[in-house]
Order: C-alpha cells, then sequence, then structure tokens
C-alpha cells in the first residue's frame, strides 16, 4: 500500500511558486504516494486564549496528519525565514493535539533567489524539533528550488532534468525514512 502523506502549503498567498511544487510532486509522484495538498490560508494567526478550543480548521488539519504516514511542507522564504503564517500554524499544531510529534517530516522550498530556501529551511528545523512539536525531520535531505520562475513550464511542470533527478533521489530518500521508523 502506498503511504499517505500530506502536503502542507507553507504560504497563505494567492500565488505560491511552493504550492505550484506540491502540486507537481502529487502528480509526478502518484505511483509512489499518495500526497494530500492541504491549505493553510484559512488558518487564523495563532492566540494563546484559543488554545483550550482551538478552531476546527486546525483540529481538521491535525486529524489528516495524525492519521497520514508523514509530512511534506513547502515552505517560501521571507526575511531569512518562513512566512508567519505557516509558524502560527505549526504553533496552532503544537499548542493542543502535537500531531508532528514523532511524525516523519520533509521540507521542501522554492525560492526566486539564488539561495533557494536554505535560511527559511533551517528556521523550520529548529522549529520542529522544539518542545511541543517534536517532528522527526529527514536530516540531509534538503530539496531547495533556487531561481524558481525559470524551472516550471507553463503547465506547472518541473522542466530541469537535473533539478528532477535531484526531487526525485529527495523523495527516495524520504520514503526510505519513512520506512525505517525504527531507526527515526
Amino acid at each position: 500500500m502506498k503511504p499517505t502523506l500530506i502536503g502542507i502549503v507553507g504560504s497563505n498567498a494567492d500565488f505560491s511558486f511552493n504550492r505550484i511544487l506540491l502540486k507537481f510532486m502529487k502528480q509526478h509522484f502518484a505511483e509512489k504516494v499518495n500526497i494530500e495538498i492541504q491549505e493553510i490560508n484559512e488558518v487564523p494567526l495563532f492566540c494563546e486564549n484559543g488554545m483550550k478550543n482551538p478552531p476546527a480548521i486546525v483540529n481538521e488539519m491535525a486529524d489528516k496528519i495524525e492519521a497520514a504516514n508523514g509530512v511534506i511542507i513547502a515552505a517560501p522564504e521571507y526575511d531569512h525565514a518562513i512566512p508567519a503564517a505557516l509558524k502560527s500554524v505549526i504553533e496552532w499544531l503544537s499548542s493542543s493535539r502535537h500531531p508532528f510529534d514523532n511524525k516523519e517530516v520533509m521540507i521542501v522550498g522554492a525560492s526566486y533567489g539564488i539561495q533557494g530556501t536554505v535560511r527559511s529551511q533551517m528556521n523550520l528545523r529548529q522549529i520542529l524539533d522544539s518542545p511541543g512539536v517534536n517532528a522527526k525531520v529527514i536530516p540531509g535531505n534538503e530539496f531547495m528550488l533556487s531561481n524558481v520562475k525559470d524551472k516550471f513550464d507553463e503547465n506547472g511542470n518541473l522542466n530541469d532534468e537535473g533539478t528532477l533527478k535531484f526531487l526525485d533521489t529527495c523523495m527516495d530518500n524520504y520514503l526510505a525514512f519513512l520506512a525505517e521508523p525504527a531507526m527515526n
């Protein structure tokens, strides 16, 4: 049976290359995994007052993460960090339910710049490792898509062979990581 993964779009923007990347991954890896894309644009900003009774959308997202075999987070980079909307979602998810606890996570990211999402991925790794989150992020498997506006064709397909091969390798590594939970 194919693993089921939740692909979290780490941006609340109407247009995001990270959403395009996840949609491509869903189609490209359809024979290996089922990826359900989860948007965050309707999740309200985190508020400590709501910790005992989080919004329904937060509970629904927590249910999906808990039921999934793993999670892929596609995170852009703004000012050397993840977007506030993604941080807020993680704060909601770590305040009461803790669905990331011991959940295997793969981080991917796309950006316009030459450095890709290197700093936001480091930031996200720190957040996912924090008490209350405690996710198992696959080590040394960073997929950072730089110069993104030149990497997709008009149909949302990656058009760079080297990038595609690297994405394939990253997914294969992640699937091996999922298959070896005792090692994580």
